[in-house]
């Protein structure tokens, strides 16, 4: 059946469908692929950089909120920034949005693939691209409702690890307390100011699954009241689990072993005595990073299909399917470009690139919700302002190989701009 012309999505997703994606974006990739990588900059000071992370994903959250109450179209921060600063900013956030998130994508889907089979997890990440995608072209209720029961899956194992850390803090046995101190059995070379921040701007990657929300803007009912609420329920309930699983698993590990982990959430387990629990936990790292790549392909299919309705990518990417009332087209090439970057992904070094392109995504988001008037919207400007100070704080603290890498892409991105914008003036005059 053929595409239609016409580039209008439906609005199907209520207030629970939102946050439920939001979560199942944030809780998937975030706890179980972050932690590591964290400790092993921050060390002991893991609690504070993931607190850190937090302030600053409530300022981008905020900044979000108000600017997709005024343009509920799909794109998030590619749509604001256009509006509101200008083509150039608004393509860059765009195009940062669709590197990080692809390259997130392709290591989530390198988790699913070596939790169920190490030696055959290439071929596994890309049969798990491959079904979510056939899942996300059939309609986005069906993601919603797979990544609804995701949700509640992982939360309910999470709770069962951090109920397991708190009897054995309140029997004494299977943790030590003394491991949250600062300065405690720390990887070597790590925490100090600079080891924190570069921490919290990995930690950020767990945070910035709300993005999903904004981007999703045309397909929720009542958007101008039901995003802003989502986006901000969404980070508060992603916010306290971090902060519970994070106490638990240093304290049942330390920071040098959890720096070296592959598995932390599964490894505390272990530490706490529960070999149903490591099974439980085994189960929800794969369920979670499913979770998790189903949103991440839903948001980088919307930016893309944003960006390609506006001429900014191939226009092929803007049809919509005429039964499903989706970007299908868009979809199918996000799939393919993520089964691309399968060959050479991997998940720690992934996790700083797509840091880095989100912390640029939500700087050109909260420059934007800082040209907002008080007629606009509500609200302090000193939000946005935090907002946009910290992401480019932290992203000059994440890892060099990361920041060269994401700046070769983004180089490429500028040629990208500047080639449309040649083809489309002869058009404009």
């Amino acid at each position: 059946m053929a595409a239609v012309e016409s580039s209008d999505l439906r609005r199907r997703l209520g207030m629970v469908d939102a946050v439920t994606i939001g979560l199942g974006s944030m809780i998937g990739a975030g706890i179980f692929a972050a932690l590591a990588p964290a400790a092993a900059s921050a060390g002991s000071g893991l609690l504070i950089a993931l607190a850190i992370a937090a302030v600053i994903a409530y300022a981008n959250a905020t900044s979000t909120a108000r600017l997709a109450a005024l343009h509920p179209r799909a794109g998030g921060a590619y749509v604001y920034g256009t509006e509101r600063l200008g083509a150039l900013p608004g393509f860059l956030a765009g195009w940062c949005f669709l590197i990080g998130k692809s390259a997130s994508a392709a290591a989530m889907a390198l988790t699913i693939g070596s939790a169920i089979a190490p030696d055959a997890a290439r071929p596994i990440a890309a049969a798990a691209v491959i079904a979510l995608t056939v899942l996300n072209t059939r309609g986005v209720q069906k993601s919603a409702l797979l990544t609804r029961a995701i949700v509640a899956g992982v939360l309910a194992a999470l709770a069962a690890l951090v109920a397991a850390g708190l009897l054995a803090a309140l029997g004494g046995g299977g943790a030590d307390g003394a491991l949250l101190s600062l300065g405690s059995d720390a990887p070597e070379g790590a925490g100090g100011v600079v080891g924190i921040l570069g921490a919290a701007g990995l930690l950020f990657f767990a945070f910035a699954g709300y993005a999903r929300i904004a981007t999703l803007g045309e397909e929720v009912r009542e958007p101008e009241s039901t995003i802003p609420r989502a986006i901000i329920t969404a980070l508060g309930i992603a916010l306290l689990v971090y902060a519970l699983v994070a106490v638990t698993v240093l304290r049942a590990l330390g920071a040098e072993p959890l720096a070296q982990s592959p598995a932390p959430l599964v490894d505390a387990a272990r530490a706490l005595g529960g070999t149903w629990l490591v099974w439980v936990m085994a189960a929800a790292m794969v369920v979670g990073s499913v979770g998790s790549l189903l949103g991440l392909i839903l948001g980088i299919s919307r930016t893309a299909f944003a960006m390609a309705r506006d001429g900014r990518l191939p226009g092929a990417l803007a049809a919509v399917h005429p039964r499903f009332g989706v970007p299908h087209r868009a979809e199918i090439a996000v799939g393919v470009v993520v089964c691309a970057a399968l060959l050479v992904a991997d998940l720690r070094h992934a996790i700083g690139f797509s840091s880095f392109g989100v912390l640029l995504y939500y700087a050109v988001a909260n420059a934007s919700a800082l040209t907002l008037t008080k007629r606009e919207a509500a609200g302090t400007k000193a939000i946005p302002a935090i907002g946009l100070v910290g992401c480019v704080l932290l992203v000059v603290f994440l890892p060099l190989t990361s920041i060269i890498a994401a700046l070769l892409l983004i180089a490429v991105g500028v040629v990208v701009f500047a080639i449309g914008a040649r083809k489309r003036r002869p058009c404009d005059r």
